[in-house]
């Protein structure tokens, strides 16, 4: 498991936190309504730093979806729609709720979309 921290740094006088999540070790996670500017922060359960990305910046045309990708020590941010290939990705939503992916449909346009995420917890 992994500790997820979006920050939004634009924002008061040391950024707000966008969303903590916790969830498995992903290379590519999906974001939802992601500011336009990202500091992401991940660490182990054990609180150990594993990733630190700044100035994850929108380029572009926005989108109700931001793709995180990691590479190394690195990571990049992709802002559009999501393809075939994101069913069964995370999604982290503001706040930090942690879903998967089940189902995405979009208007060419970009005028209407529909997604379905599915939720599991187990205490």
């Amino acid at each position: 498991m992994e500790i997820w921290d979006i920050w939004y740094p634009d924002a008061a006088s040391q950024g707000l936190l966008f969303a903590r999540a916790q969830l498995e070790a992903a290379e590519t996670v999906i974001v939802h309504a992601a500011p336009a500017n990202l500091r992401v922060e991940i660490r182990s359960e054990a609180g150990r730093r594993v990733l630190v990305a700044d100035g994850l910046k929108l380029e572009g045309e926005r989108f109700p979806m931001t793709r995180l990708r990691r590479n190394g020590d690195a990571m990049t941010r992709e802002d559009g729609w999501p393809g075939e290939g994101d069913i069964g990705r995370p999604v982290i939503l503001p706040g930090g709720e942690v879903g998967i992916l089940k189902a995405w449909w979009n208007a060419e346009d970009g005028s209407e979309w529909r997604w379905s995420v599915e939720f599991y917890n187990h205490v």
